[in-house]
């Protein structure tokens, strides 16, 4: 049985929101899961995660919901959808929110948690960042296959708060490996550094990442897209990123396999990418510091293109 006194509501549980609901049931937390294509098949055969680093897992039972307003209020509603979907926050967060509880948003990019924070309120807000590399392969059914990691922390302070620990200890009873952030913009900004070269090349270029690191020309490009992002840290927050994080993210690149970044998924399935998260609030925030990122305003143009095409 788990310690947790907290209940969870997953808003997204597609191959991110759907695995680490999951986890935080299989390690014992009270979930509640908001599902559109896949509600019949998990509100009658629950979740099969199959996982290489975990060991596979199946909960027969998942309390599903096609509406919000048919869910609980929970103490923690995370948010697992893409950030192209946040308009509809207005109309979700307000039926599953508990008085007191927050919101914890597990989304790319920068700015997501102030879509939330609009609703809710700042303080009731934290952001999370994933190191995941998972895929929905079936209904109800989530493959897992390197990484699994969440760094989160407050919006609207630094610091680690108590909320924290207890949110972090909740996950890690579900297996899932928890780093917590004292500053959550510059946590941002240094997942920035694998997510601004890689999703978007990924997009662009149709090919999966271990094509882009077999090139030495694309490997030289998302060396120099990560240095651009390393000098945007510094001038937007402050932020000194080290270069041996650079050198770790594309040697843990190297080693990932022919993984398909979420942005190059989606358009696959002609989906809306999250080009303004992504790359158009961190290109105006680094000009706007006057920092020259010449390589990263080229790839946003381009994936707009795509994007509005």
């Amino acid at each position: 049985m788990s310690d947790s006194k907290l209940s969870y509501a997953i808003i997204g549980s597609g191959a991110l929101g759907g695995y680490y609901g999951a986890r935080l049931q299989h390690g014992g937390a009270d979930v509640h899961f908001l599902l559109h294509s896949d509600y019949g098949h998990v509100a009658k055969h629950g979740w099969t995660v199959d996982s290489t680093q975990h060991g596979d897992i199946t909960l027969p039972k998942a309390q599903a919901y096609r509406a919000a307003a048919d869910m609980p209020r929970c103490d923690i509603v995370v948010v697992g959808l893409k950030s192209t979907s946040n308009a509809q926050l207005p109309e979700l967060l307000p039926h599953v929110v508990k008085d007191g509880g927050c919101v914890l948003t597990l989304q790319n990019g920068l700015g997501p948690e102030d879509n939330a924070a609009a609703v809710v309120g700042a303080e009731n807000v934290l952001g999370g960042l994933c190191f995941l590399c998972s895929n929905k392969v079936g209904p109800g059914h989530i493959e897992q296959t390197r990484f699994d990691r969440i760094k989160f922390g407050e919006h609207s302070r630094r610091g680690i708060t108590g909320r924290m620990r207890q949110i972090a200890a909740d996950f890690e009873r579900g297996a899932v490996d928890i780093d917590l952030a004292e500053d959550l913009p510059a946590a941002r900004w240094e997942k920035l550094v694998w997510n601004v070269p890689y999703n978007g090349l990924a997009a662009v270029l149709a090919r999966d990442c271990s094509v882009l690191m077999d090139n030495d020309h694309t490997t030289a490009l998302a060396h120099d897209l990560m240095l651009e992002v390393v000098a945007s840290a510094k001038a937007v927050v402050g932020h000194d990123i080290p270069l041996a994080f650079v050198d770790k993210m594309l040697n843990n690149t190297k080693h990932m396999g022919p993984y398909r970044p979420s942005m190059m998924i989606d358009r696959e399935m002609g989906r809306p990418m999250e080009v303004e998260a992504i790359y158009g609030e961190p290109v105006r925030r680094a000009e706007a510091a006057g920092v020259a990122v010449p390589k990263m305003r080229m790839l946003y143009e381009q994936l707009k293109l795509l994007d509005e095409s």
